[in-house]
């Protein structure tokens, strides 16, 4: 395990801040700590307690605020009034997936002269292709809705306007400095977008245009509301911050796919056996990665095809075919991480020097490159891009960052080295000559080195209290649970607790886990802790210590109708 930076996060200073503690644990009649956790989040009243709770869909902003979205939905209208073919067109990823399932579904309910086209990662890679234009002319297509992808597309949109074929935008990534000649772009971070909320998903941007839609048409919200679990799946999926729209849309998202969930999530959840209340960490972890593997391994259609199952039985078995590509891809990222670590280890400059990681295998799997950049930084902490061979002779590259580090400006710091790229703060993808690949190293890492702090090369991890063990009852975890949807910007609380001892020999678990029973004895407090792939760093230093503190998460263990709060941990200091 890579060295960990133990944060805390600022307590109150003033009395003020004090003040506004004292408030709220009298107003919601609950303790300190829950009140520190509430101020931590922006919250300082009741009213300001009662929204945050409670997340009302009456709370999303107006859709027409976006730029373009009134010329974008006259120009939806019209294709319908005037029985035009239209083409609804997503990225091959979770998100571009269940936006296409959110938009095609939805539209199809009343509209049938209609189509959906995801590109194939391998032959025509990421974005708008020409294959997939050519396959709108053959139909007869004259509008194109492009999802989670497209704002980058210039030349793609002009080929198409030759063609007479229209496009919507729906993106949600960082434009360049010229926009498409779309009908209408939509994109929260267009420069002269006024919308006030910046950070939706594609499938989010797809969602205000429909809401849109139903708003001019005056059809019933609740229609399109029973679309919200593949919002909230786009959502947990994109790393996207659970704040504003995104949390009230992933809140009611999550009661949807655990209340009543649409058929092929439904089927997903029974293939990847998830049981008990689904929240956005078992979303990112179960249903994110399945839906992923059809494109990464096969075709992303399988998964659209999935999701908009309407028969069970034909749900079960694409949800099985995709769990068959899940545990291929399992098999690819293992195989390549080991390799891709094995690299690094055995260059002395990548190992000792360098502040980023740049490798290139040509055999190497496209279809998992981004995944094993990520588990590179779990390992060596620091910006990573993994590159390997596409079909037509290029290079395709998949990037990730980490946290604090603008991966985007780094990787347009080398943009004359690259045929394309595109993505955002923390992963991008890009192409480029494998000549170039050495020359993209050495500048990349220049980049990296010139801007990176040394504090953002050493994991971090932001605790926000520091807690005795005694302090964890049952009425304290229904209040913080309530605090979910847990993810960016509204992170799962990080708790500390020191002076800990072991109140029993640390139990192995697969031979790389640790189970340990802890007592504060300060309070005679005990509680069980699980740490999963701790065995190699803690074991032996836990049999030897005499005391030590950890910082945690407090999760609900539920088995044979008993559930118990248990901690897992994210570090241990002796």
């Amino acid at each position: 395990m890579t060295e960990k930076r133990w944060q805390p996060l600022p307590d109150p200073q003033s009395p003020e801040e004090n003040s506004i503690i004292s408030s709220l644990e009298a107003a919601l009649g609950i303790d300190k700590e829950l009140s520190t956790l509430l101020w931590q989040r922006g919250v300082n009243n009741f009213d300001e307690a009662k929204f945050f709770f409670r997340p009302s869909l009456d709370n999303l902003h107006d859709p027409f605020l976006m730029k373009d979205m009134d010329i974008a939905v006259n120009r939806l209208i019209k294709a319908i009034d005037d029985k035009e073919k239209i083409v609804i067109y997503g990225d091959y990823d979770v998100d571009g997936t269940t936006a296409v399932a959110l938009v095609y579904g939805f539209l199809s309910e009343f509209y049938d002269n209609i189509e959906y086209y995801n590109p194939d990662r391998y032959k025509e890679g990421y974005g708008i292709s020409d294959a997939g234009i050519e396959w709108a002319e053959s139909i007869n297509a004259t509008l194109i809705i492009a999802l989670d992808c497209g704002i980058k597309s210039i030349d793609k949109v002009d080929y198409a306007a030759e063609k007479g074929i229209d496009f919507i935008i729906c993106d949600h990534h960082e434009p360049g400095e010229e926009l498409p000649k779309a009908v209408a772009v939509l994109d929260p971070k267009r420069k002269d977008c006024p919308y006030p909320f910046k950070e939706l998903t594609g499938n989010g941007v797809g969602f205000k245009l429909l809401t849109a839609y139903c708003l001019k048409k005056d059809i019933d919200l609740d229609r399109l509301y029973a679309y919200l679990d593949f919002a909230m799946v786009s959502i947990a999926s994109d790393i996207v911050p659970i704040i504003g729209e995104n949390r009230i849309l992933a809140y009611y998202g999550l009661k949807k796919i655990n209340d009543n969930p649409r058929i092929g999530l439904k089927a997903l959840k029974e293939v990847a056996a998830s049981k008990g209340e689904m929240n956005i960490e078992n979303v990112v972890f179960t249903i994110g990665p399945r839906i992923n593997a059809a494109g990464r391994i096969k075709h992303a259609k399988a998964a659209v095809q999935l999701l908009l199952a309407s028969d069970y039985g034909e749900a079960l078995e694409f949800a099985y075919a995709i769990q068959e590509h899940n545990v291929e891809r399992r098999t690819h990222d293992s195989r390549i991480t080991e390799e891709a670590l094995s690299i690094i280890k055995d260059d002395d400059w990548l190992l000792n020097e360098a502040k980023s990681t740049v490798l290139f295998r040509p055999d190497w799997h496209k279809g998992v490159i981004g995944i094993v950049a990520s588990r590179c930084i779990e390992h060596f902490y620091r910006p990573t891009v993994i590159f390997t061979k596409t079909k037509d002779g290029m290079a395709a590259g998949s990037a990730r960052s980490v946290s604090g580090f603008n991966l985007y400006n780094a990787i347009e710091s080398c943009s004359p080295l690259l045929e394309q790229f595109g993505g955002h703060m923390h992963a991008a993808g890009m192409t480029i000559p494998i000549n170039n690949i050495p020359a993209f190293r050495e500048k990349f890492n220049e980049v990296v080195s010139e801007h990176i702090t040394e504090e953002q090369l050493v994991a971090q991890i932001n605790i926000d209290l520091k807690i005795k063990l005694e302090n964890l009852s049952r009425k304290f975890y229904r209040v913080m649970k309530q605090m979910g949807p847990f993810g960016p910007k509204n992170m799962h609380p990080i708790f500390q607790t020191d002076n800990l001892k072991l109140a029993a020999e640390p139990r192995i678990l697969k031979e790389k886990h640790l189970k340990l029973e802890l007592v504060e004895p300060e309070t005679g407090t005990t509680m069980t802790a699980l740490g999963f792939g701790m065995r190699e760093a803690f074991y032996d230093k836990l049999k030897k210590c005499d005391s030590f503190k950890i910082v945690y998460t407090l999760e609900e263990n539920t088995f044979r109708d008993q559930s118990t709060l248990q901690l897992f941990l994210k570090d241990i200091k002796f």
